[in-house]
């Protein structure tokens, strides 16, 4: 059935296009999910009428009901960056310049006189982003540790968030080593949610600041025994986070009204649904709520609140 819907898709007459993937059997009865090439086939396939399947395989043909699905998470996503902390040593137009060059599937706001610009695209582009600056950050930082000077400025945002666990801790900032890594906000809050003990080692403090969709995580540890397992830490949340990738799904649910009336009725109804639905995770926002969580999950839970909401 997969192949015949694959075709079905892919076929002119129906407006169709490339298409990527489609799971079929699903734990939801006669339902099937195509994921599309291009976002453009997707409307397309929308605007057609009606959808007859069709194929020698079949005894006849079936009507298709064919209705726009959760998106996959966390393909396009938004980040601010401050570029601040390199202003001492390199002109910033330069370095927004070379970072286009580095990532041009990106799109780059104006640098503001502050330092900072909105990045927009994918989101290993962004994460490939932030690498590069870390590691341009870092070079500098043994530049400075060479020439005398203080290397913390360079990395203010993060030394600032370190400082709280520092004092938990009381560990020599000279023993200190620091991993870092790079995740959809999303997907942070869904592991955080269900899967904890990834972001738990011994002998490491793992903590994360968010920036809109982007949530730098960073992994302090100390001593010889501390950095191996910051290392061991770090590919955890690395492998982990790109399995949550490709399994999680995100649909948008948007209040009809921007009321408190409204945010309440969705909250209550939330409430009443979310025992039923263990595996997805609601994140309320003042105009909408984000519902997170597999394919059929995501699903279930959404068709459930479109029951009880009218």
């Amino acid at each position: 059935m997969a192949d015949i819907l694959t075709i079905h898709f892919q076929m002119s007459r129906n407006n169709g296009g490339d298409v990527e993937e489609v799971t079929y059997p699903t734990p939801s009865q006669g339902v099937a999910y195509v994921t599309f090439e291009d976002q453009g086939v997707v409307e397309r396939v929308l605007r057609k009428d009606q959808h007859l399947l069709q194929d020698k395989r079949l005894s006849r043909g079936y009507p298709l009901t064919v209705t726009r699905y959760c998106h996959k998470a966390f393909l396009c996503v938004t980040s601010t960056l401050s570029v601040a902390v390199f202003r001492d040593h390199l002109v910033l137009e330069d370095l927004v310049e070379e970072m286009k060059k580095q990532s041009p599937g990106l799109d780059f706001g104006p640098l503001q006189p502050d330092g900072r610009i909105a990045v927009q695209g994918s989101f290993p582009a962004l994460r490939k982003l932030r690498e590069f600056l870390l590691l341009k950050a870092k070079s500098l930082s043994e530049e400075d540790k060479r020439e005398g000077k203080s290397h913390q400025r360079l990395r203010r945002k993060v030394q600032e968030h370190r400082g709280a666990t520092e004092m938990r801790n009381s560990i020599e900032d000279t023993h200190r080593e620091t991993q870092v890594v790079v995740l959809d906000t999303d997907i942070y809050h869904y592991m955080k949610s269900f899967h904890p003990k990834i972001l738990q080692a011994a002998d490491v403090v793992i903590s994360g600041v968010t920036d809109g969709d982007i949530t730098t995580v960073c992994i302090d540890s100390a001593g010889s025994t501390g950095a191996a397992q910051g290392l061991r830490a770090k590919r955890m949340i690395e492998v982990f986070s790109v399995e949550l990738q490709r399994i999680l799904r995100k649909e948008r649910i948007c209040f009809k009204e921007p009321s408190r009336a409204e945010k309440q009725k969705y909250k209550q109804l939330c409430g009443r649904l979310k025992p039923q639905h263990p595996g997805v995770l609601l994140l309320p926002y003042d105009t909408h709520i984000d519902v997170v969580g597999t394919s059929a999950c995501v699903f279930g839970f959404t068709e459930d609140l479109k029951r009880l909401s009218g």
